[in-house]
Protein backbone atom coordinates (compact mmCIF):
# COMPACT_ATOMS: atom_id res chain seq x y z
CA UNK A 1 0.00 0.00 0.00
CA UNK A 2 1.35 3.42 -0.96
CA UNK A 3 0.42 6.42 1.15
CA UNK A 4 0.03 9.72 -0.66
CA UNK A 5 2.13 12.62 0.57
CA UNK A 6 4.20 10.36 2.79
CA UNK A 7 6.98 12.98 2.93
CA UNK A 8 6.83 16.73 3.60
CA UNK A 9 7.02 18.68 0.36
CA UNK A 10 10.20 20.37 1.64
CA UNK A 11 11.99 17.05 2.15
CA UNK A 12 14.28 16.48 -0.84
CA UNK A 13 15.98 13.44 0.73
CA UNK A 14 13.80 10.39 1.17
CA UNK A 15 16.19 7.45 1.03
CA UNK A 16 19.64 7.04 2.59
CA UNK A 17 22.07 4.63 0.95
CA UNK A 18 24.32 2.89 3.49
CA UNK A 19 27.53 1.12 2.49
CA UNK A 20 27.38 -2.03 4.60
CA UNK A 21 24.53 -3.93 6.17
CA UNK A 22 25.75 -5.10 9.57
CA UNK A 23 24.38 -4.19 12.98
CA UNK A 24 25.55 -0.59 12.65
CA UNK A 25 23.61 -0.21 9.42
CA UNK A 26 20.62 -1.83 11.10
CA UNK A 27 20.70 0.61 14.01
CA UNK A 28 21.16 3.57 11.65
CA UNK A 29 18.03 2.47 9.80
CA UNK A 30 16.15 2.13 13.09
CA UNK A 31 17.08 5.73 13.91
CA UNK A 32 16.16 6.99 10.43
CA UNK A 33 12.63 5.61 10.38
CA UNK A 34 11.08 7.89 13.06
CA UNK A 35 12.56 10.87 11.21
CA UNK A 36 10.76 9.84 8.03
CA UNK A 37 13.66 8.33 6.07
CA UNK A 38 14.08 4.92 4.48
CA UNK A 39 17.44 3.17 4.02
CA UNK A 40 18.90 0.84 1.40
CA UNK A 41 22.17 -1.05 1.77
CA UNK A 42 25.11 -2.15 -0.35
CA UNK A 43 26.05 -5.50 1.17
CA UNK A 44 26.95 -8.89 -0.31
CA UNK A 45 25.20 -10.82 2.46
CA UNK A 46 21.51 -10.75 1.56
CA UNK A 47 20.55 -11.92 5.07
CA UNK A 48 22.51 -9.22 6.88
CA UNK A 49 21.03 -7.57 10.00
CA UNK A 50 20.07 -4.44 8.05
CA UNK A 51 17.93 -6.47 5.64
CA UNK A 52 15.14 -6.23 8.22
CA UNK A 53 14.87 -2.51 7.51
CA UNK A 54 15.43 -2.01 3.80
CA UNK A 55 16.45 -3.42 0.43
CA UNK A 56 19.92 -4.93 0.17
CA UNK A 57 21.91 -4.52 -3.05
CA UNK A 58 24.85 -6.76 -3.93
CA UNK A 59 28.14 -5.01 -4.74
CA UNK A 60 27.58 -5.97 -8.38
CA UNK A 61 24.38 -3.90 -8.24
CA UNK A 62 26.15 -0.64 -7.42
CA UNK A 63 24.35 1.37 -10.08
CA UNK A 64 20.95 0.17 -8.86
CA UNK A 65 21.95 1.02 -5.28
CA UNK A 66 22.96 4.52 -6.38
CA UNK A 67 19.69 5.01 -8.23
CA UNK A 68 17.69 3.97 -5.15
CA UNK A 69 19.17 6.55 -2.75
CA UNK A 70 19.37 10.34 -2.46
CA UNK A 71 22.33 10.60 -0.09
CA UNK A 72 24.99 8.16 1.09
CA UNK A 73 26.87 7.13 4.22
CA UNK A 74 28.66 4.05 5.56
CA UNK A 75 28.89 1.76 8.55
CA UNK A 76 32.35 0.27 8.01
CA UNK A 77 35.59 2.21 7.56
CA UNK A 78 37.27 -0.46 5.42
CA UNK A 79 34.81 0.27 2.62
CA UNK A 80 36.80 0.67 -0.65
CA UNK A 81 37.73 4.33 -1.04
CA UNK A 82 37.09 4.12 -4.79
CA UNK A 83 33.39 3.48 -4.10
CA UNK A 84 33.20 6.34 -1.62
CA UNK A 85 34.94 8.69 -4.06
CA UNK A 86 32.48 7.69 -6.79
CA UNK A 87 29.53 8.50 -4.54
CA UNK A 88 31.12 11.79 -3.44
CA UNK A 89 31.57 12.80 -7.09
CA UNK A 90 27.82 12.43 -7.65
CA UNK A 91 27.14 15.17 -5.12
CA UNK A 92 29.60 17.46 -6.89
CA UNK A 93 27.68 16.96 -10.13
CA UNK A 94 24.42 17.72 -8.34
CA UNK A 95 22.81 14.36 -9.09
CA UNK A 96 22.91 13.26 -5.43
CA UNK A 97 22.87 15.02 -2.07
CA UNK A 98 26.25 13.92 -0.79
CA UNK A 99 28.51 11.19 0.60
CA UNK A 100 29.19 11.49 4.33
CA UNK A 101 31.78 11.12 5.75
CA UNK A 102 34.12 12.43 3.02
CA UNK A 103 36.61 10.10 1.28
CA UNK A 104 39.60 11.69 3.03
CA UNK A 105 38.34 10.40 6.39
CA UNK A 106 38.48 6.82 5.14
CA UNK A 107 41.84 7.35 3.50
CA UNK A 108 43.25 8.46 6.87
CA UNK A 109 41.46 5.84 8.98
CA UNK A 110 42.60 2.99 6.74
CA UNK A 111 46.29 3.83 7.15
CA UNK A 112 47.79 3.84 10.66
CA UNK A 113 50.81 5.86 9.56
CA UNK A 114 48.73 8.57 7.92
CA UNK A 115 46.51 8.61 10.99
CA UNK A 116 49.35 9.00 13.50
CA UNK A 117 51.00 11.66 11.33
CA UNK A 118 47.72 13.57 11.10
CA UNK A 119 47.39 13.54 14.89
CA UNK A 120 50.92 14.88 15.31
CA UNK A 121 50.43 17.56 12.64
CA UNK A 122 47.38 18.71 14.61
CA UNK A 123 49.36 18.73 17.90
CA UNK A 124 47.44 15.74 19.26
CA UNK A 125 49.70 13.46 21.30
CA UNK A 126 50.21 9.79 20.34
CA UNK A 127 52.52 6.96 21.27
CA UNK A 128 55.98 7.22 19.65
CA UNK A 129 56.06 5.51 16.26
CA UNK A 130 58.21 4.93 13.17
CA UNK A 131 57.60 3.69 9.63
CA UNK A 132 59.35 0.42 8.76
CA UNK A 133 60.15 -0.66 5.19
CA UNK A 134 62.98 -3.12 5.81
CA UNK A 135 64.57 -5.32 8.44
CA UNK A 136 67.29 -2.70 8.88
CA UNK A 137 64.68 -0.02 9.56
CA UNK A 138 62.99 -2.37 12.03
CA UNK A 139 66.27 -2.75 13.93
CA UNK A 140 66.64 1.04 13.93
CA UNK A 141 63.09 1.43 15.28
CA UNK A 142 63.83 -1.02 18.09
CA UNK A 143 66.95 0.96 19.00
CA UNK A 144 65.24 4.36 18.89
CA UNK A 145 61.90 3.42 20.46
CA UNK A 146 63.34 0.90 22.91
CA UNK A 147 62.02 -2.59 23.53
CA UNK A 148 59.37 -3.80 23.81
CA UNK A 149 57.61 -2.46 20.72
CA UNK A 150 54.71 -3.66 18.66
CA UNK A 151 55.12 -4.02 14.90
CA UNK A 152 51.93 -3.73 12.84
CA UNK A 153 50.77 -3.57 9.30
CA UNK A 154 49.83 0.05 8.63
CA UNK A 155 46.87 -1.06 6.55
CA UNK A 156 44.45 -3.93 7.14
CA UNK A 157 44.44 -6.24 10.13
CA UNK A 158 41.86 -6.44 12.90
CA UNK A 159 41.29 -8.09 16.29
CA UNK A 160 45.03 -8.40 16.84
CA UNK A 161 45.87 -9.85 13.41
CA UNK A 162 48.72 -8.24 11.50
CA UNK A 163 50.68 -7.51 14.67
CA UNK A 164 53.82 -8.81 16.34
CA UNK A 165 55.18 -7.95 19.78
CA UNK A 166 58.97 -7.60 19.81
CA UNK A 167 60.23 -8.02 23.35
CA UNK A 168 63.90 -8.84 22.70
CA UNK A 169 66.39 -8.63 19.86
CA UNK A 170 65.91 -12.27 18.88
CA UNK A 171 62.30 -11.44 17.97
CA UNK A 172 63.27 -8.90 15.29
CA UNK A 173 64.04 -11.32 12.48
CA UNK A 174 61.00 -13.48 13.26
CA UNK A 175 58.73 -10.42 13.33
CA UNK A 176 60.08 -9.16 10.01
CA UNK A 177 59.55 -12.54 8.36
CA UNK A 178 55.99 -12.67 9.71
CA UNK A 179 54.90 -9.26 8.43
CA UNK A 180 57.29 -8.28 5.62
CA UNK A 181 54.87 -9.31 2.84
CA UNK A 182 52.62 -6.41 3.80
CA UNK A 183 55.30 -3.96 2.62
CA UNK A 184 55.03 -5.33 -0.93
CA UNK A 185 51.28 -5.90 -0.75
CA UNK A 186 51.52 -9.69 -0.72
CA UNK A 187 50.02 -10.18 2.72
CA UNK A 188 46.51 -11.62 2.99
CA UNK A 189 45.42 -8.77 5.27
CA UNK A 190 47.10 -6.01 3.28
CA UNK A 191 46.67 -6.24 -0.50
CA UNK A 192 47.81 -2.60 -0.80
CA UNK A 193 51.60 -2.18 -0.46
CA UNK A 194 52.35 -0.07 2.61
CA UNK A 195 55.10 0.30 5.22
CA UNK A 196 54.81 -1.37 8.58
CA UNK A 197 54.49 0.78 11.68
CA UNK A 198 56.50 0.28 14.87
CA UNK A 199 54.92 1.70 18.03
CA UNK A 200 56.48 2.14 21.42
CA UNK A 201 54.81 0.74 24.52
CA UNK A 202 53.24 3.04 27.07
CA UNK A 203 51.87 2.82 30.58
CA UNK A 204 48.24 3.75 30.82
CA UNK A 205 45.60 3.62 33.52
CA UNK A 206 42.57 3.07 31.28
CA UNK A 207 41.15 3.25 27.79
CA UNK A 208 38.50 5.80 26.93
CA UNK A 209 36.76 7.05 23.84
CA UNK A 210 34.80 10.10 22.85
CA UNK A 211 32.11 10.26 20.20
CA UNK A 212 31.05 13.43 18.45
CA UNK A 213 28.74 14.46 15.63
CA UNK A 214 29.52 17.21 13.14
CA UNK A 215 26.80 18.82 11.05
CA UNK A 216 27.09 20.11 7.50
CA UNK A 217 27.21 23.67 8.85
CA UNK A 218 30.24 22.79 11.02
CA UNK A 219 28.41 22.49 14.35
CA UNK A 220 29.98 19.85 16.63
CA UNK A 221 28.29 18.15 19.57
CA UNK A 222 30.22 15.74 21.80
CA UNK A 223 29.11 12.86 24.00
CA UNK A 224 30.65 12.12 27.38
CA UNK A 225 33.93 10.28 27.62
CA UNK A 226 33.34 6.57 28.21
CA UNK A 227 35.60 3.87 29.61
CA UNK A 228 36.16 0.67 27.62
CA UNK A 229 37.29 -2.82 28.59
CA UNK A 230 38.20 -5.58 26.16
CA UNK A 231 38.26 -9.35 25.96
CA UNK A 232 40.68 -10.94 23.50
CA UNK A 233 40.89 -7.64 21.65
CA UNK A 234 37.12 -7.24 21.29
CA UNK A 235 35.15 -4.59 23.16
CA UNK A 236 33.41 -6.29 26.07
CA UNK A 237 32.15 -3.46 28.29
CA UNK A 238 31.64 0.29 28.12
CA UNK A 239 30.86 2.51 31.11
CA UNK A 240 29.13 5.80 30.29
CA UNK A 241 30.17 8.26 31.43
CA UNK A 242 33.69 7.37 32.48
CA UNK A 243 33.87 8.29 36.15
CA UNK A 244 36.48 10.84 37.14
CA UNK A 245 37.29 12.17 33.68
CA UNK A 246 35.82 15.66 33.77
CA UNK A 247 39.36 17.11 33.86
CA UNK A 248 40.08 15.31 30.57
CA UNK A 249 36.85 16.13 28.76
CA UNK A 250 38.03 19.44 27.29
CA UNK A 251 41.21 17.87 25.94
CA UNK A 252 39.17 15.10 24.33
CA UNK A 253 36.59 17.45 22.82
CA UNK A 254 39.29 19.77 21.51
CA UNK A 255 41.06 16.83 19.88
CA UNK A 256 38.04 15.32 18.14
CA UNK A 257 36.73 18.74 17.08
CA UNK A 258 40.13 19.60 15.59
CA UNK A 259 40.22 16.34 13.64
CA UNK A 260 36.66 16.71 12.35
CA UNK A 261 37.20 20.28 11.26
CA UNK A 262 40.50 19.36 9.61
CA UNK A 263 38.78 16.63 7.56
CA UNK A 264 35.64 18.64 6.78
CA UNK A 265 33.85 15.75 8.41
CA UNK A 266 30.07 15.23 8.45
CA UNK A 267 28.45 12.59 10.66
CA UNK A 268 29.48 10.72 13.80
CA UNK A 269 33.11 9.93 14.60
CA UNK A 270 34.76 8.11 17.49
CA UNK A 271 38.22 8.97 18.83
CA UNK A 272 39.87 6.23 20.85
CA UNK A 273 42.27 7.32 23.58
CA UNK A 274 44.58 6.13 26.34
CA UNK A 275 44.76 7.84 29.73
CA UNK A 276 48.41 8.11 30.70
CA UNK A 277 50.41 10.23 33.16
CA UNK A 278 53.09 12.84 32.65
CA UNK A 279 56.30 13.16 34.66
CA UNK A 280 54.42 15.00 37.40
CA UNK A 281 51.78 12.31 37.68
CA UNK A 282 49.05 14.32 35.97
CA UNK A 283 46.61 12.60 33.63
CA UNK A 284 46.73 13.33 29.93
CA UNK A 285 45.35 11.69 26.79
CA UNK A 286 47.09 9.89 23.94
CA UNK A 287 45.15 9.46 20.71
CA UNK A 288 45.05 5.92 19.35
CA UNK A 289 42.80 6.09 16.30
CA UNK A 290 39.63 7.47 14.77
CA UNK A 291 36.62 5.49 13.62
CA UNK A 292 34.80 7.45 10.88
CA UNK A 293 31.37 6.04 11.68
CA UNK A 294 29.03 5.24 14.54
CA UNK A 295 30.92 3.19 17.08
CA UNK A 296 30.47 0.21 19.39
CA UNK A 297 31.43 2.28 22.42
CA UNK A 298 28.46 4.57 21.70
CA UNK A 299 25.71 1.95 21.72
CA UNK A 300 24.75 3.00 25.25
CA UNK A 301 23.49 6.29 23.77
CA UNK A 302 20.34 4.62 22.38
CA UNK A 303 18.85 4.64 25.87
CA UNK A 304 21.45 6.66 27.76
CA UNK A 305 21.64 9.94 25.83
CA UNK A 306 19.02 12.48 24.87
CA UNK A 307 19.88 11.85 21.20
CA UNK A 308 21.59 8.60 20.23
CA UNK A 309 24.74 8.51 18.12
CA UNK A 310 22.70 6.81 15.39
CA UNK A 311 20.05 9.53 15.24
CA UNK A 312 22.67 12.27 15.24
CA UNK A 313 24.50 10.59 12.39
CA UNK A 314 21.28 10.46 10.36
CA UNK A 315 20.55 14.09 11.23
CA UNK A 316 23.99 15.15 9.98
CA UNK A 317 23.73 13.13 6.77
CA UNK A 318 20.34 14.60 5.81
CA UNK A 319 21.29 18.11 7.00
CA UNK A 320 19.00 18.37 10.02
CA UNK A 321 19.98 20.15 13.26
CA UNK A 322 21.98 17.96 15.63
CA UNK A 323 20.35 16.72 18.81
CA UNK A 324 21.42 17.12 22.45
CA UNK A 325 24.20 14.70 23.36
CA UNK A 326 23.82 14.92 27.14
CA UNK A 327 23.84 11.72 29.15
CA UNK A 328 20.41 11.16 30.71
CA UNK A 329 21.52 8.36 33.02
CA UNK A 330 24.77 6.48 33.77
CA UNK A 331 24.90 3.16 31.94
CA UNK A 332 26.98 0.07 31.29
CA UNK A 333 26.92 -1.57 27.86
CA UNK A 334 28.03 -5.18 27.34
CA UNK A 335 28.58 -6.91 24.02
CA UNK A 336 27.08 -10.37 23.59
CA UNK A 337 29.66 -12.53 21.85
CA UNK A 338 29.16 -15.88 20.16
CA UNK A 339 26.09 -17.26 21.93
CA UNK A 340 22.74 -15.70 22.79
CA UNK A 341 21.68 -15.60 26.45
CA UNK A 342 18.23 -16.43 27.76
CA UNK A 343 16.42 -13.18 26.98
CA UNK A 344 13.99 -13.71 29.86
CA UNK A 345 16.86 -13.95 32.31
CA UNK A 346 18.38 -10.76 30.88
CA UNK A 347 15.18 -8.77 30.97
CA UNK A 348 14.48 -9.95 34.51
CA UNK A 349 17.28 -7.60 35.54
CA UNK A 350 15.92 -4.14 36.28
CA UNK A 351 17.19 -1.56 33.81
CA UNK A 352 18.35 -4.07 31.17
CA UNK A 353 17.79 -3.17 27.50
CA UNK A 354 18.40 -5.96 24.99
CA UNK A 355 19.40 -5.41 21.34
CA UNK A 356 19.66 -8.49 19.11
CA UNK A 357 21.52 -8.24 15.80
CA UNK A 358 19.66 -11.23 14.30
CA UNK A 359 22.91 -13.02 13.50
CA UNK A 360 23.80 -16.68 13.59
CA UNK A 361 25.88 -17.73 16.57
CA UNK A 362 29.61 -18.00 15.97
CA UNK A 363 32.58 -17.88 18.33
CA UNK A 364 33.47 -14.32 19.38
CA UNK A 365 30.98 -12.83 16.91
CA UNK A 366 29.15 -9.71 18.04
CA UNK A 367 25.52 -10.84 17.96
CA UNK A 368 23.82 -8.46 20.41
CA UNK A 369 24.44 -5.85 23.05
CA UNK A 370 22.81 -5.15 26.40
CA UNK A 371 22.64 -1.75 28.09
CA UNK A 372 22.13 -1.59 31.85
CA UNK A 373 20.39 1.53 33.18
CA UNK A 374 18.84 0.79 36.59
CA UNK A 375 17.01 3.72 38.13
CA UNK A 376 19.48 3.93 41.04
CA UNK A 377 23.11 4.35 39.97
CA UNK A 378 24.14 2.35 43.03
CA UNK A 379 22.47 -0.67 41.40
CA UNK A 380 24.73 -0.59 38.31
CA UNK A 381 27.42 -2.90 39.68
CA UNK A 382 24.95 -5.42 41.19
CA UNK A 383 23.05 -5.42 37.88
CA UNK A 384 26.29 -6.05 36.02
CA UNK A 385 27.07 -9.03 38.26
CA UNK A 386 23.59 -10.45 37.62
CA UNK A 387 24.00 -9.97 33.87
CA UNK A 388 27.41 -11.63 33.74
CA UNK A 389 25.95 -14.60 35.59
CA UNK A 390 23.38 -15.27 32.83
CA UNK A 391 25.69 -14.68 29.83
CA UNK A 392 26.94 -17.86 28.12
CA UNK A 393 30.10 -15.99 27.10
CA UNK A 394 31.04 -13.93 30.11
CA UNK A 395 33.70 -11.99 28.15
CA UNK A 396 36.14 -12.45 31.00
CA UNK A 397 34.05 -10.51 33.50
CA UNK A 398 33.39 -13.56 35.66
CA UNK A 399 37.12 -13.97 36.36
CA UNK A 400 37.58 -10.51 37.70
CA UNK A 401 35.04 -7.74 37.49
CA UNK A 402 37.24 -4.71 36.92
CA UNK A 403 36.56 -2.30 39.79
CA UNK A 404 34.71 0.83 38.76
CA UNK A 405 34.64 3.99 40.79
CA UNK A 406 31.35 4.97 42.29
CA UNK A 407 29.98 8.46 41.89
CA UNK A 408 31.10 9.19 45.48
CA UNK A 409 34.70 8.39 44.52
CA UNK A 410 34.74 10.75 41.55
CA UNK A 411 36.35 13.59 43.48
CA UNK A 412 39.23 11.37 44.51
CA UNK A 413 39.82 10.35 40.91
CA UNK A 414 39.68 13.97 39.80
CA UNK A 415 42.65 14.87 41.99
CA UNK A 416 46.09 14.52 40.34
CA UNK A 417 48.15 11.60 41.56
CA UNK A 418 51.94 11.44 41.83
CA UNK A 419 51.95 7.69 41.35
CA UNK A 420 53.00 6.20 38.02
CA UNK A 421 50.08 4.08 36.86
CA UNK A 422 50.90 1.20 34.57
CA UNK A 423 48.30 -0.77 32.68
CA UNK A 424 46.92 -3.77 34.54
CA UNK A 425 47.00 -6.90 32.43
CA UNK A 426 44.38 -8.65 34.55
CA UNK A 427 41.94 -5.73 34.61
CA UNK A 428 42.16 -4.90 30.93
CA UNK A 429 42.50 -8.50 29.76
CA UNK A 430 45.45 -7.76 27.50
CA UNK A 431 47.04 -10.93 26.21
CA UNK A 432 50.55 -10.56 24.79
CA UNK A 433 51.57 -13.79 23.12
CA UNK A 434 55.20 -14.62 22.52
CA UNK A 435 56.23 -14.75 18.86
CA UNK A 436 52.73 -14.72 17.40
CA UNK A 437 51.42 -12.33 14.78
CA UNK A 438 48.00 -12.37 16.44
CA UNK A 439 49.23 -10.74 19.64
CA UNK A 440 47.02 -8.08 21.18
CA UNK A 441 49.01 -5.36 22.85
CA UNK A 442 48.51 -2.48 25.19
CA UNK A 443 48.96 -0.11 22.26
CA UNK A 444 46.13 -1.44 20.12
CA UNK A 445 43.53 -3.20 22.24
CA UNK A 446 41.15 -0.31 21.67
CA UNK A 447 41.76 -0.04 17.94
CA UNK A 448 41.00 -3.70 17.34
CA UNK A 449 37.76 -3.67 19.28
CA UNK A 450 35.39 -2.76 16.52
CA UNK A 451 37.16 -3.38 13.22
CA UNK A 452 36.04 -6.88 12.39
CA UNK A 453 32.95 -6.98 10.21
CA UNK A 454 31.31 -9.89 11.98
Amino acid sequence: MTTANAYPVTQTIRTIGILGGGQLGMMLAEAAMPLGYQCVFLEDNADCPASLYGKVFHSEQLEAFIAAADVFTLEFENTPTATVEQLASLSKSGSKQGMFPPPIALDIAQDRLKEKRMFNELDIATVPFMAVNSEAELKQACDELGLPIVLKTSRGGYDGKGQFVIKEESDIKVAWQALKDAVSGKGALTPTPAPLIAEGFINFSREVSIIAARAQNGQVRCYDLVENHHHHGILAKTRAPAVGTSHLFQQATDAITTVMNHLGYVGVMALELFVSKDARGNDYLLANEIAPRVHNSGHWSIEGAITSQFENHIRAVVNLPLGDTDNVHPAIMLNVLGQYPDISAVLNIDGAHYHSYHKAEREDRKIAHITLMPNDVADLEPALAKLVAVLPNKVGLDKKLAPMATENQAKTLEEPSNADTAYAVEDNDIHVKDNQTEAVTAIDVLSTADKAKQ
